[in-house]
This record gives C-alpha cells, sequence and structure tokens, in this order.
C-alpha cells in the first residue's frame, strides 16, 4: 500500500520493462500502491508504460509575475528575518528578479543568450546563500562590497555557466545596472513599474507581485520591443510544426498520388540534380597545384569533405527510401522520418545533423546545388576573385585562414597572428561588378551574400539608413574583409 519513488529514469531504461511486466502480471495488488517515476524525455521511454501513466511536467513559469511568485512561493517567513540588516530584503528581491530575468531570456532564443544555458533553482538558492553569508561578514558599520556581490552573482554564481564573451560581459551588465547603493533609493527600478517592494512578510510580496503584468514588454530584461516579433514567430512556427507532425501518416491522396508516390517522384527529382561524388585523388591533386599548405586551401579541404559527406548521404538516403517504397528493404525509422519530412517539405533529420538550416526543403536542395558549385570550380578554376560567405559550413574558420594568410605575407614586418585583427569595408560594388581580386598591397577577400535585418543601406553614401516599411531583409554590397 506503499508509494514506490524511482529517480532519473532515463538511464535504466531496461529496468523499467520489468517494472512493467511486474504490474501487469501480479494477481492482487493493493489499491493505495502507486509508482512515481521522475526521468527526462527520452526517445526510448516504453511508450506502454508512458500511455497508462498519469503525466507531470515541471517547466519554468512565463513571465516575470509567474516566476517571482514560483520564488516568492519557496520563500519561508525565516529566511526572510535571517538578516537584521536593512539591506537584506531588497537584495533578496533583487537575485529573485535577476534569476527570473536570465530564464525568461532564454524564450527569445539567440537575441536572449548565444548560448542556451540550464540556469535552476541551485543557482538562486547558492546566490541567496552568498549575499546572507557576505551580509553577515561585514556588519552594518562597514556596508557591502559591491564589487564582490557583483563579481560572486556575474562571475560565478550564474556566470559559472556561461561560456560565450558577450553572454557573460550582458549578465555583468545586470549585476553592475542593479546592484549598487542606487538599489535602495526611492527612485531605482528594473523597468518602469517593476520596483523593489517593501514589506516584513511574504505575504506582503507575493501581494505585490500580484499587482504585476501577466505579459511583459521585452524592454523589462534589456531587449528591443521588437525581440516579441521573434519569439511569437518561433512559437507558432513550433505549433504548427507539432500539429503537422501529428497528422495521420496514412496515405493520403494529393490528387489521386499516394504519399510514397509523391515521395518517390521527389527522390527521383533529386537523385538526377544531386551532384557527382568528389573524387579524393583529383581534390589532392587540384590543391596541391594551388598549393596544399596555404592555410584558405587546407579551410576548402575541409569544406569539401562536409560537403561530400552531405552528397553521399543525401544520395544513400534517397536510394534507400525508393527501395523501402518498392517494398524491397524494411523501412526504418530513419527512413520513415525522411519520408514524412519529404512529404511535408521539410529536411530529414539525418541529412539537417550535418547541413545548415532553410526554411524549406526546396530552398535547403538548391542551397546544396550553389555551395557544391563554389566548391568545384574553385577546384578546378583556382582561387575566385570573391567569395559566397554564407555558402561556407564554417564561415570564422574562412575568416581565420585568411588572417593566417595575411600574417604570413607580413612575417617580414615582424606581424604576429594574435595581434592581427580583421577589417571590413562595405564596397560600392555588387557580384556582378567584381572582376578581380582586392589590391595585392592590402590583401584580403571580396567576401558577398551578407544581409542586413531591420535596416538598409546606402550605397551612394556608404551608411546605415532606415529601412523601408516592410522590407525584411536588405542584400548588402561586395564587402573587402582584410586583416
Amino acid at each position: 500500500g506503499g508509494w514506490l519513488l524511482l529517480q532519473n529514469c532515463h538511464l535504466g531504461l531496461e529496468f523499467l520493462n520489468e517494472l512493467m511486466d511486474t504490474i501487469t502480471t501480479k494477481e492482487s495488488m493493493s489499491e493505495d500502491f502507486r509508482t512515481w517515476i521522475t526521468t527526462e524525455a527520452h526517445p526510448e521511454f516504453p511508450i506502454n508504460l508512458l500511455q497508462s501513466s498519469i503525466k507531470f511536467t515541471n517547466e519554468p513559469p512565463q513571465g516575470v509575475k509567474a516566476g517571482l511568485k514560483r520564488t516568492y512561493s519557496a520563500v519561508t517567513q525565516d529566511l526572510l528575518g535571517v538578516s537584521k540588516m536593512p539591506q537584506w530584503k531588497p537584495l533578496l528581491y533583487a537575485v529573485a528578479f535577476l534569476h527570473t530575468t536570465v530564464q525568461e531570456r532564454r524564450k527569445f532564443g539567440p537575441l536572449g543568450w548565444n548560448v542556451p544555458y540550464e540556469f535552476n533553482q541551485a543557482d538562486f538558492a547558492a546566490s541567496v546563500q552568498f549575499v546572507q553569508n557576505h551580509l553577515n561578514d561585514v556588519g552594518i558599520k562597514r556596508g557591502l562590497d559591491w564589487s564582490c556581490v557583483r563579481y560572486m552573482l556575474g562571475e560565478v554564481q550564474y556566470g559559472g555557466r556561461v561560456t560565450d564573451d558577450l553572454d557573460k560581459a550582458l549578465l555583468n551588465t545586470y549585476t553592475r545596472v542593479w546592484f549598487g547603493e542606487h538599489m535602495f533609493s526611492e527612485t531605482f527600478c528594473f523597468y518602469k513599474g517593476y520596483v523593489i517592494p517593501k514589506g516584513n512578510t511574504v505575504e506582503d510580496y507575493l501581494q505585490y507581485i500580484d499587482q504585476l503584468p501577466v505579459t511583459d514588454t521585452p524592454e523589462v530584461f534589456g531587449l528591443h520591443p521588437n525581440a516579441d516579433i521573434t519569439y511569437q514567430t518561433k512559437l507558432a512556427n513550433e505549433t504548427f510544426s507539432t500539429i503537422v507532425s501529428i497528422q495521420p501518416k496514412e496515405s493520403s491522396t494529393r490528387g489521386g498520388e499516394t504519399r510514397e508516390a509523391v515521395v518517390q517522384r521527389l527522390a527521383d527529382e533529386m537523385l538526377e540534380k544531386l551532384p557527382p561524388d568528389y573524387n579524393p585523388h583529383e581534390v589532392k591533386a587540384h590543391l596541391q597545384k594551388m598549393g596544399a599548405f596555404q592555410p584558405i586551401n587546407i579551410f576548402l579541404h575541409q569544406e569539401v569533405d562536409r560537403m561530400q559527406l552531405v552528397i553521399s548521404r543525401v544520395r544513400t538516403t534517397l536510394t534507400d527510401l525508393k527501395l523501402a517504397i518498392d517494398g524491397t528493404i524494411i523501412m526504418s525509422e530513419e527512413l520513415q522520418d525522411a519520408l514524412d519530412n519529404i512529404y511535408d517539405a521539410r529536411i530529414p533529420k539525418l541529412w539537417f545533423r550535418i547541413s545548415w538550416e532553410s526554411t524549406t526543403l526546396g530552398f535547403w536542395f538548391t542551397e546544396l546545388l550553389e555551395r557544391n558549385q563554389q566548391f568545384s570550380s574553385w577546384l578546378q578554376d583556382g582561387r575566385p576573385n570573391q567569395f559566397w560567405m554564407t555558402g561556407f559550413f564554417n564561415p570564422q574558420g574562412f575568416l581565420t585562414a585568411m588572417r593566417q594568410e595575411t600574417t604570413r605575407m607580413n612575417l617580414a614586418k615582424g606581424w604576429e597572428l594574435d595581434s592581427v585583427v580583421l577589417y571590413s569595408e562595405v564596397t560600392k560594388m555588387m557580384k556582378e561588378d567584381v572582376v578581380g581580386p582586392p589590391p595585392a598591397d592590402i590583401g584580403g577577400v571580396y567576401i558577398h551574400g551578407l544581409f542586413l535585418e531591420g535596416a538598409g543601406w546606402d550605397r551612394r553614401n556608404s551608411r546605415l539608413v532606415e529601412s523601408a516599411p516592410k522590407v525584411l531583409f536588405t542584400s548588402l554590397p561586395v564587402v573587402h574583409v582584410y586583416a
């Protein structure tokens, strides 16, 4: 009649099958018996056990109001009265606000954080413990050491998870703007309408939190109001994607054609257009002719290897898919995924893992042909006068190779790679106007394929301007990047 608690069951999936057998074959069982299982989402979790269970999910609440409410629901009156110093309660609230903010920014994707971090309740608990200890150490007369508080929050407690330099700068900006003597003044606010409340009980704080808006403008987190458009678009796309993925997968008809027939026809078309495999001996010969050990040619070799992986994966998948549709081989899980995605004009997971992002399968496949064209003509005709930089797997690697090349050219002048920096100059040429490489005395490369989002480019005066209404992207002219 007791409860059985099994934690982290994604680490012991084999036992779950055994558990299911035990429960289903048991002749008599107490009415009060319950099994409670905690697990991370896992594709191999036994589906029959999942279907016969009641599911609970524990996700971070959406919005400042919900986040603060959850945090303060776990704060006890004892914790609120743990320090007699007047700074304690405002500091506790400020840490709670910071905790909610770092979690909320995740929903904005790369606009919020360059890398998605798993901030959790343990970070908040550790920060609160640090603030409490620090107040006990300094006492009322000495006052707080703000540089220490900012460092511990921005670099250690929350910053310990952060791996990106710009994300670290962002976190340190929050601690600099929100934590200091100014936070105890009457005029201080995190953002208009979001202040530090005064209160002696947890109930006082919860009452104030209840008055906060249910939905927040992105400006509360220091983001532009347009960030909300990005978030809503992402949310809508995920919703539609889920709806499409749970549609019945029977052989529905489109103008009398079955799903399998549609996919088979598309597979034939793609196989016909798919470029041939690269011959490793020919690639080696072309590279040696150009100088195999030049940094940019080493970069080209790496790009060609990755392109070959994509081409061979696409060819294998399409060939196997046709055989599976004919019934010659068994339709595996991966082939089923490819069938469903090709029918929905989406990129199969197998291909997406080793390639690039694109909105539809059609755009993705066109890009495959264009990327391959750039590499093939570079190998056969020698180094081009300009490069389609957005067609590389590793654009940063390309720029690093160019820096290395420039450094080697200037070794006699005492140049060192560590002190060589990149410069970029937007030219007045479009890609059709480029007839030769950049001037030899400056070096560098001409690149094209870059776009501006939310701004325009005045070609005559070479400067940024407001973009025209309804124009989302502006194509930039050729850019000269040198070191």
